[in-house]
């Protein structure tokens, strides 16, 4: 009987040893993981903008006289060519003095090379709006028998829009020059001493059509030539005003789509860019810090009907794309440390973690392009905790 009383003895004895044992051996660590995979990845600058009247017109006294009163007020609708903005009664040509005669004609001067600039600008953006027209219905046609993706029909799509605007532009600054020397010769006119004043007034009809602005010169009042009295634009004609990190801007060309959100509709717009302009400003942040930022231009893709209440200086939230990629091997950031200089993650491999060095191409916030390092189908552990070393058993939750 004792020795029977020794092998439980023993038995019991063993059982506490490998139950103290068993408690004290490592746990595998719970963590999350996620599969890599390839799908759609596209690199974005984010940033609030607003919109702003694409052109606006300032129209100004183009002789000196008594100005009659400003009967429109801002928000009226005007018609080129027909809407009088302001009516002038000329002060007697025999009272005007050499000088005022040669301002007249150095500004009749101006018109004219203005003029020639805006014609000359306007045959060159049509060739390029023809060429970006030509271009499209070539690869229009290539897409139709699938010999192109459809990333390089959006593309020219969006050049020959941004060429389509170019050359709407050039129109618009062609006619407002236009109407510009038409004033200026005008007013050149009364400056002629062989006539007597005859009293006539001066009508200075609307060189554009779309609404007034804001009235600059409202009361009647005896004004000097040059003086500025309403500000004209088209509000249904907007772009795209975006201020951007300087660091950001040398990512953006122009082309480059903007994706147009939390603007007030229920839908998301489309622009692309137009310009992205050469020189920074200084801007304090919202923290105290001075930003070099650079205003980036564009264009709405939709068209009135579809953004009719879109006005001017009205706010978005602005995407811009500045590369995409539909079919890219991609980890979560989420899964990414720095280990020295080398971009790394942990790979759940037969149940522990390795610590694998990886390369990496283009990335946004959410997730990374692989470059090297990771495979299809592989798992790596998404915020990894500092229980998780190179090696340790862990447990996928």
């Amino acid at each position: 009987m004792k020795w029977i009383r020794r092998i439980v003895m023993v038995l019991i004895a063993a059982g506490i040893v490998g139950g103290v044992a068993w408690s004290f051996r490592p746990q595998p660590v719970p963590v999350d993981a996620t599969a890599i995979e390839s799908g759609p990845l596209m690199v974005t600058v984010n940033e609030d903008g607003k919109t702003r009247i694409k052109e606006r017109f300032i129209v100004s006294t183009p002789l000196a006289g008594q100005l009659r009163r400003v009967e429109l007020d801002e928000g009226d609708e005007i018609i080129a060519g027909e809407t009088v903005l302001a009516t002038i009664l000329p002060d007697n040509p025999k009272l005007l003095d050499p000088r005022e005669r040669a301002e007249a004609e150095a500004r009749v001067s101006a018109a004219q090379a203005a003029v020639k600039r805006a014609q000359s600008g306007i045959d060159v953006v049509a060739a390029a709006k023809q060429i970006a027209e030509t271009q499209y219905e070539r690869i229009r046609e290539l897409h139709e028998k699938d010999a192109v993706t459809d990333d390089r029909l959006e593309a020219v799509l969006l050049n020959m829009r941004s060429k389509q605007e170019e050359h709407r532009a050039a129109e618009f600054s062609l006619e407002v020059a236009r109407f510009e020397l038409a004033q200026a010769e005008a007013a050149l006119e009364r400056f002629d001493p062989t006539e007597e004043a005859t009293g006539d007034h001066f009508e200075i009809r609307s060189p554009i059509s779309g609404r007034v602005l804001r009235v600059l010169q409202e009361s009647a009042a005896v004004l000097p030539a040059g003086t500025q009295l309403l500000e004209l634009g088209d509000p249904t004609n907007l772009e795209l005003e975006i201020d951007v990190l300087s660091t950001d801007a040398v990512k953006i060309d122009p082309g480059d789509t903007i994706l147009i959100e939390h603007w007030g509709g229920e839908e998301p717009l489309t622009g692309t860019v137009r310009l992205i302009e050469p020189a920074a400003f200084t801007k304090i942040s919202a923290l105290g810090v001075e930003e070099q930022r650079v205003f980036v231009i564009g264009d709405i893709i939709e068209s009135v009907g579809e953004r009719s209440n879109l006005g001017d200086g009205f706010r978005f939230e602005a995407r811009i794309v500045v590369w995409s990629g539909d079919n890219v091997l991609q980890v979560p950031t989420a899964a990414l440390f720095r280990n020295g200089d080398d971009w790394s993650v942990f790979v759940v491999a037969e149940g522990k973690a390795e610590l694998r060095k990886i390369e990496l191409g283009h990335r946004n916030a959410d997730a990374a392009e692989i470059v090297g390092g990771l495979q299809a189908g592989e798992q790596v552990v998404v915020y990894p905790s500092d229980r998780v070393q190179n090696g340790v058993e862990v447990l996928v939750r």
